[in-house]
């Protein structure tokens, strides 16, 4: 009986481990998306540039597997996002910021 228990609790930890490692690689993919997507965002505010800086942040967050929640131009050159990835748990959610070193706050 002791033993039985002994199996449910390891089998318990396993699976809640299991989850946890799932979240957190959402949670990265989620950051990696964001991360290139405000990087794609913030190359359309270059000079030479061009283009919606918000389309092509949502462009690059789905096809690395996310989907853009927001988007927003700061001004100066700066660009914030954040994206979503869904998980088994819920949704992971990251936020970057792409913008010149002279516009830190």
């Amino acid at each position: 009986m002791l033993l039985l228990g002994l199996v449910c609790v390891v089998m318990l930890m396993a699976a809640f481990l299991g989850l946890l490692g799932s979240a957190q690689a959402a949670r990265g993919r989620a950051q990696g998306a964001a991360d290139l997507a405000a990087l794609a965002a913030g190359s359309r505010l270059l000079p030479l540039g061009g283009g919606d800086p918000c389309g092509i942040a949502a462009q690059t967050a789905s096809r690395n597997g996310g989907r853009l929640s927001s988007c927003a131009d700061e001004g100066g050159g700066v660009v914030r996002v954040r994206v979503v990835v869904p998980t088994r748990l819920g949704l992971a959610t990251a936020e970057a910021r792409a913008g010149p070193t002279s516009a830190r706050g």
